[in-house]
């Protein structure tokens, strides 16, 4: 038996560093939004380069087993040299191969890595094998003897799984984490709101809530629903409305402005732990994770599970690459340590 299963991506990334990269921010009334750019038909220098393995499958099994959990993935890659990099990485990791899929039809996944001097970054990624997974390839007598299900974001084809894969967590009593991803929210939110009641744990970005539930942010707006205002009011409709289904725990992270949650009792907000950032690429992966196995390790303590959350995340930033500085829980709790102040805010709301 695994405690944690994840469904998900798996490539290849090649990193590319340049400090030659522009940011541009472009405005609207309501909108702004920025873009990393180089000039146009020129030649840039790169400052630094790397290969290392990625996608949500494997960002988040790599983190799991680094957190003492007993873990496998059902990922699909090509039989090629790429896909065999990406076995030897979970090999490394602890991880449990068993439920990879590999594939002749298709290449594994690759993706450019295009970090910019802030930190943060743009990506260029071919699905490959990515986008192929089908119900067949899933070990579902794997799933069922696995305490939790972790579904990371899934695209092309690979979405249309989403429905039976959840389903069948819920039949056979199997905890169903989901962390939504732009391809499925395509799918639009009557047949994704079928899948969500389904989980005990939802995970959006702002953006893939915004556009979920149709509700933008409004940069002028203001609530008087509470007397210290630390949670956005266009935040709280969408974690309303996501909870809704009747998911135990929603979960929107907004970058740098930390991370809101909903039990549909208590809102909770976590700010960013104090972080020196090298690239921002794995930081939602390695927070969705530790979030969820935190709740294993805690006993559902959704306060000190958004903590510990933080601060693997903030590790994560710290390095090049999406598996780099991963903390065991003894390391996260030495550090919270050393960060007496760092609390959750929290209030009743129902």
């Amino acid at each position: 038996m695994f405690d944690v299963i994840t469904i998900g991506s798996a490539t290849l990334d090649a990193f590319i560093e340049s400090d030659s990269a522009s940011i541009v921010s472009v405005c609207s009334v309501n909108t702004k939004k920025d873009f990393m750019a180089y000039p146009y038909g020129a030649k840039i220098e790169i400052d630094n380069f790397d290969f290392q393995t990625g996608g949500g499958g494997i960002n988040t099994a790599t983190n799991f087993a680094s957190l003492g959990l007993k873990t496998s993935t059902i990922v699909k890659i090509g039989d090629e040299v790429q896909g065999a990099k990406i076995l030897s990485t979970l090999c490394e990791f602890g991880v449990d191969t068993s439920n990879v899929v590999k594939t002749n039809e298709f290449q594994t996944g690759f993706s450019i890595i295009l970090t910019s001097f802030q930190g943060d970054r743009t990506v260029l990624a071919h699905r490959g094998a990515n986008a192929q997974l089908t119900l067949n390839d899933i070990n579902l007598e794997s799933v069922k003897d696995s305490k939790w299900l972790y579904l990371a974001p899934l695209n092309g084809n690979s979405t249309k799984i989403l429905d039976e894969v959840a389903d069948f967590a819920e039949k056979h009593d199997v905890n169903l984490a989901i962390n939504l991803g732009t391809s499925s929210i395509k799918q639009g939110k009557k047949y994704l709101y079928s899948i969500l009641k389904t989980a005990e744990i939802v995970i959006l970005n702002k953006e893939e809530a915004s556009m979920l539930t149709g509700i933008e942010v409004r940069p002028d707006s203001k609530t008087e629903r509470y007397s210290e205002e630390f949670i956005h009011p266009d935040v709280i409709k969408m974690l309303e409305e996501l909870n809704s289904t009747k998911s135990k725990i929603t979960i929107i992270t907004d970058g740098k402005n930390g991370v809101y949650a909903y039990d549909g009792i208590t809102l909770y907000k976590c700010d960013e732990f104090p972080a020196c950032v090298v690239s921002t690429l794995g930081a939602g992966d390695a927070f969705a994770s530790t979030f969820v196995a935190s709740m294993m390790k805690t006993n559902w303590n959704i306060e000190k599970s958004l903590m510990y959350a933080s601060v693997n995340a903030a590790s994560v930033v710290e390095n090049f690459g999406a598996q780099s500085g991963f903390l065991t829980f003894e390391e996260i709790e030495n550090r919270l340590s050393r960060h007496p102040e760092f609390k959750v805010c929290s209030c009743c709301f129902k």
